[in-house]
């Protein structure tokens, strides 16, 4: 998923982490919740918000349906499948 997005990919958090540190110009985390590796993206997500607070946090799950107080605060979640354009209206949204 590009929607005119220069996109950066990870394996599992641990590598989302180390992007993060490489790579200062991340503005968004785009991460599925469940995931391999040493923490699932519930706990990435979280994690980002308290290193990394400017960074924009998105949320995707086809098992899980988060409520708003366990995501982190100023994050979006979609369910899978889920409407690109949605998707797409909300990252633009994120980077104004």
């Amino acid at each position: 998923m590009e929607a005119g997005f220069k996109v950066l990919e990870a394996a599992n958090a641990d590598q989302a982490i180390q992007m993060l540190e490489t790579h200062p110009e991340i503005s968004i985390l785009f991460t599925d919740i469940d995931m391999p590796g040493s923490m699932d993206g519930i706990r990435l997500a979280h994690a980002v918000r308290e290193r990394w607070p400017p960074v924009k946090l998105v949320l995707v799950s086809g098992h899980q349906s988060p409520t708003s107080d366990i995501l982190p605060t100023d994050s979006a979640f979609f369910a899978k499948p889920y409407d690109m354009g949605s998707v797409s209206k909300a990252l633009w949204a994120m980077t104004t």
